[in-house]
This record gives C-alpha cells, sequence and structure tokens, in this order.
C-alpha cells in the first residue's frame, strides 16, 4: 500500500466507523424499543425513501446548492475586496466593521422576508443568494482582514527599507500571509453557505429547494422528511470537501521557503 493510500486510510476510516457505529445502534434503538415511524423513523426506511426518491430530492438539492454557491462566490469576492480597500484605508476599515457586524447579528427570519416583500419579490432566488453573500462576507471580511494586517514586522521593516510602496506590501507580505486565513474562512463559510440557504428557503420565496420539500413533507411520512435531510448533508459536505481540496492545491503550489 502506498503512503498516499496509508493516509487516505487514516483519515477515511475513523468518521466511517463512527458513522456506522451511530447508524447501527440507531436502527438497533428503533426496532428494540419499538420507537414509531411518525416520531424517528429508521435509518433502514430513510435510506428507503430516499432512493425512491432520490430525483425529486436531487432537484431540490440541485436549487438549494446554487444559491449557495452563487452566494458563497459573491460574499466571497466581497469579503476579500473590501478586506483589501479597508486594510489601505484605515478610517474606511472603521467605518465598515461596526456596519458588517450590526448586519450579521440581524436573523435571517428578518432580512429574507424584507428583500421578498419589498425588493425582489416571492418568484426570484435573489433573495435567498443576498442572504447567503451577507453571511459569507462577514465570515471571509473578518478572516481576511486579520490576515492581511498580522503579517511579521520584521518583513514589512525589510520591505520599507527597499522603499517598496504600499501596494509592493500589499502584494508581496500581506496577500501571501492572508491566504491561509481565507482559507480558513472558506472552510467556515462553504458548509454555513448551505445551512443559510436552507434556512433563508423557509420564509417565504419560491416553492423549492430542500428546505420547501421539508416542509411538505412533515405532515406525511417522516422518512420522506429524513430522506431530503440526507441531501442536505450531502451537501454541505461537498461543499466543505471542495474547500478543502482547493486548500490544499494551494498548499502544493507554495514554495517550500516563502521568507523573504
Amino acid at each position: 500500500m502506498s503512503i498516499a493510500m496509508r493516509r487516505f486510510f487514516r483519515a477515511v476510516w475513523p468518521p466511517l466507523a463512527f458513522g456506522v457505529g451511530f447508524l447501527a445502534i440507531w436502527e438497533l434503538l428503533v426496532r428494540v424499543f419499538d420507537i414509531q415511524p411518525f416520531v424517528l423513523p429508521a435509518p433502514t426506511a430513510i435510506w428507503s425513501a430516499f432512493t425512491v426518491r432520490f430525483s425529486e430530492v436531487f432537484d431540490q438539492t440541485l436549487v438549494t446548492g446554487t444559491n449557495a454557491l452563487v452566494g458563497l462566490l459573491i460574499g466571497t469576492f466581497m469579503g476579500v475586496l473590501m478586506s483589501l480597500i479597508t486594510v489601505r484605508f484605515r478610517l474606511l476599515e472603521e467605518l465598515v466593521t461596526p456596519l458588517a457586524v450590526a448586519l450579521n447579528a440581524v436573523p435571517i427570519v428578518v432580512i429574507v422576508p424584507v428583500l421578498n416583500n419589498m425588493l425582489f419579490g416571492t418568484t426570484s432566488q435573489i433573495p435567498r443568494r443576498l442572504m447567503v453573500a451577507l453571511i459569507v462576507f462577514f465570515v471571509v471580511f473578518v478572516n481576511v482582514s486579520k490576515g492581511l494586517r498580522q503579517v511579521s514586522a520584521t518583513h514589512l521593516d525589510l520591505m520599507r527599507s527597499y522603499a517598496a510602496s504600499p501596494s509592493a506590501i500589499l502584494l508581496k507580505v500581506r496577500v501571501p500571509n492572508a491566504l491561509g486565513y481565507l482559507f480558513t474562512a472558506l472552510r467556515i463559510s462553504a458548509p454555513l453557505a448551505v445551512i443559510t440557504a436552507f434556512v433563508a428557503e423557509y420564509f417565504g420565496g419560491v416553492q423549492n429547494g430542500l428546505a420547501t420539500g421539508v416542509r411538505s413533507s412533515l405532515n406525511g411520512s417522516k422518512d420522506v422528511t429524513w430522506a431530503y435531510v440526507i441531501g442536505a448533508s450531502a451537501l454541505g459536505l461537498t461543499f466543505y470537501m471542495f474547500s478543502v481540496a482547493l486548500e490544499r492545491v494551494q498548499r502544493g503550489k507554495q514554495p517550500a521557503d516563502q521568507s523573504i
């Protein structure tokens, strides 16, 4: 077995073993205590409902996934852009940071209905995507701004001794230092984007998406409801794994020695 395969196996088997054990205990408890399906369906029943309704769950997953992806891209771009601007102009940072914190503190249940009813209407996906973008923006903005500012004083002094311009210092010192913070923000924001898109679907708007499927199935068979939960979990895991893969690709392109 190659080294890469060993590392992959060591990384995969603990969560896989835990997941299998958890599902086995769940199934056993349902059968032993005769828990009714409308209270808690067994994993086998949930999986059966998922396979039967796979096309429906997949279609709704695409809707939620698209909203989450668009919001994630917009929020990341705006967060990085605003971080670069505020690190250059301290006064702007003092103005933007409190506003970003205040906006992030407003609950989703307030913002989404306002966007639906006052600006874009109930037939548009834009409010959900904007909500995702707002949540992602705050995470990316805070983390990247921290990475741009927490640079080595030695590196800054060396660049200034070369009479480097603020733009050169930004590109040569601050941006490389902030890459790690950016990917940390992406690891947080990727599943958070899915959660935000899912929650936003509960509060009006177009009647589609995973949350709509969950809501419409609550009065029926609960195993169908859990089938949509499987779709949401798989979507969040996909987003997270993609963000981790991007970070590993970026790390593989870094030189062994980044000292100035």
